[in-house]
């Protein structure tokens, strides 16, 4: 029934897609192995995409050649652009889109995807030769072979549904978990624990009274994910804030003797930055409220989902509880919020390629190594794929700095640190954010996917002909001369300082309140001279020249902590020898097998003098 391909991707989550395509669209053969095809790309959460950080990674997909942006902006049905009001470092798009045209966009660009084959079935083991993976083995009895295999399990390794006192299996609502992957790793030497995520309930929105609710309504301006010339949507759908009160809470605490969580039947630990109403209000006793976001689950649904009450108390509990926000007085509830554990495999155990070290051609990526979301699933993904389809091919892995992209911030964060608990992205985890930024994604990564053959040759051209713009506008703008009478007129108006004699554009544009686009639609000579320039051109030439300073600091940061990076340690280094070094770092050391000083001096637990005592040391 099955050739050999050269890529098997296991799951059809986000990860899954992504590291499909990608091996695909290299030259891979490939197949993508789902225990059911109509739950493909299914945003088991939040109908949404981006946010702080995640964002700039939907940006970097989409700039290296990946469908997440694509298949975004296609479903979006509210955009809004994030932290306007402060730098553009910080600036972070979000969508909220809809549930089911998200996973049919996502299915009919795989089945366009050429050699991408598809099998609905469990995968419940690998094929393995010493160490060394050649393929998985199926529930229905089917070993098919292949050069790499990937697994992006997400929540279904042994996954337990819980609800107050009801648990059963299961990797999603009425999915059942996969089983066989786990005890076979660990009895080959891989160390796994638990992990715990869960969801709010879904409700009825035309049971909502939303005159007492906050309307929220999308950015007039949709700038989209991908810098492709894919359609935007020119019509939003509103969500709404809402909030719980002392009631509300009063009436959670009466099922908290039968939470899972509290009762001590959840053993895996949850995400820390997206807790649960109950954990809210048990760690924020003092808040006498808590804010929710209601927001829809698409164009042609009634179906809401309840943005920040994710909870896995009873479900009478819940209802009860949704009764008492203002707004929700005659809920009807689709189905009750749910804690869902599963297990994980610490991300130590990998290499920067997603390749684990224990098993060569067997890749990671997604919730398996501890991540959650969907956007820091799918750009593991991405990065799994790729290196998937070199190994097939006999070729070097290629890996992302922490330098170049959220992507290598994120991968690196795993391998080096590890993570207790569901690992999510911040832009405070990246120390050149000022460089990372989501307007620029393009720029960075473009050119350097299409020489790893993945981004097309269009993208690389746009890319090109969009740092010719930049770096046009940027030259006229450093010798476009203004006269005090072209200019003070509109800087009046700004409530801003006159210019006293004739003055660069450049200069005008350096004061905090001058934005290039308004002083482009104020003076008739700025304006006339960008005019045949693109939107995204100017925003980046005014971002470029704001913050060059800023940028320009960061650059040197990156050149001096790169001496660090470019010591590589041999494999083979025997860190036994190092007397001096302590046992914590020796066994952090040992365990983790950084591939350079940067690397090591990035481990929990390895200090400076650590680093100071491999550096003498190799320096010999």
């Amino acid at each position: 029934m099955f050739k050999e391909y050269d890529v098997i991707v296991v799951g059809a989550g986000h990860a899954g897609c992504e590291a499909a395509a990608a091996a695909a669209n290299m030259g891979s053969s490939t197949l993508l192995i789902t225990m059911n095809m109509q739950t493909i790309a299914q945003m088991s959460c939040n109908p949404a995409m981006g946010g702080i950080a995640k964002g700039q990674i939907v940006r970097e997909i989409d700039a290296l050649g990946g469908y997440s942006g694509i298949v975004t902006d296609l479903s979006t049905i509210q955009f809004r652009m994030l932290n306007r009001s402060k730098g553009p470092a910080m600036w972070s798009p979000r969508a909220q889109n809809d549930r089911m045209l998200f996973h049919l966009k996502w299915r009919e660009m795989l089945e366009n995807t050429h050699g991408l084959d598809f099998y609905q079935d469990m995968v419940v083991g690998l094929l393995l030769k010493g160490s060394v993976c050649y393929g998985v083995k199926t529930g229905l009895g089917h070993e098919i072979k292949a050069k790499s295999v990937v697994l992006t399990n997400g929540t279904f390794l042994n996954g337990i549904v819980h609800i107050g006192e009801k648990n059963f299996g299961g990797g999603r609502m009425a999915e059942k978990a996969a089983t066989g992957i786990t005890e076979q790793l660990v009895n080959h030497g891989f160390e796994s624990d638990r992990l715990k995520t869960g969801t709010p309930p879904r409700i009825d929105g035309r049971s909502l009274d939303y005159t007492k609710m906050e309307e929220q309504p999308g950015d007039e301006l949709v700038s989209g994910f991908s810098y492709t010339n894919t359609p935007k949507p020119t019509q939003q759908r509103s969500c709404w804030i809402a909030y719980t009160n002392g009631e509300v809470h009063e009436t959670l605490k009466s099922g908290f003797d039968r939470s899972p969580m509290f009762a001590g039947r959840i053993d895996g630990v949850g995400p820390r930055y997206c807790p649960s109403i109950e954990d809210k209000i048990n760690r924020f006793a003092e808040r006498d409220r808590h804010q929710l976001f209601v927001e829809p689950e698409g164009w042609n649904t009634v179906e809401i989902y309840v943005n920040g009450f994710s909870t896995s108390l009873p479900e009478e509990v819940q209802y009860d509880a949704l009764r008492k926000i203002s707004g929700f007085e005659n809920v009807k509830m689709f189905r009750p919020g749910y804690a869902i554990e599963y297990d994980f495999f610490p991300p130590t155990q990998l290499d920067y390629s997603l390749e684990t070290k224990i098993i060569k051609h067997l890749f990671f990526a997604g919730q398996i190594n501890g991540t959650t979301g969907y956007e820091e699933a799918a750009c593991q993904g991405l990065m799994a794929g790729i290196n998937a389809h070199l190994a097939a091919k006999g070729r070097e892995p290629v890996v992302l700095k922490r330098s170049e992209a959220y992507i290598g911030v994120l991968i690196d964060d795993l391998i080096s640190k590890g993570t207790q608990e569901p690992y999510r992205m911040f832009t405070s985890r990246a120390e050149f954010r000022t460089l990372l930024r989501q307007d620029n994604a393009d720029l960075r990564l473009t050119e350097l996917s299409y020489g790893w053959g993945l981004a097309t040759s269009e993208r690389n051209d746009t890319v090109k002909e969009k740092k010719k713009e930049v770096e046009e506008i940027k030259k006229l703008l450093a010798t476009l001369s203004l006269e005090p009478q072209e200019v003070n007129g509109w800087l009046a108006s700004l409530n801003a300082a006159p210019i006293p004699e004739k003055q660069k554009a450049q200069k005008i544009l350096l004061r905090p309140d001058v934005s290039l686009q308004d002083f482009a639609r104020a003076v008739e000579k700025v304006g006339g001279a960008l005019e045949k320039f693109g939107a995204e051109s100017i925003e980046q030439a005014s971002i470029q020249i704001k913050y060059e300073v800023y940028i320009e600091k960061e650059r040197e940061l990156v050149q001096r902590m790169a001496q660090l990076e470019e010591l590589e340690i041999p494999a083979s280094f025997d860190y036994q020898k190092l007397s001096s070094l302590g046992n914590e770092a020796r066994e952090k050391l040992i365990k983790i097998k950084p591939r350079t000083l940067g690397q090591a001096s990035r481990i929990s637990g390895i200090n400076p003098s650590d680093v100071q005592i491999l550096m003498v040391y190799m320096g010999r």
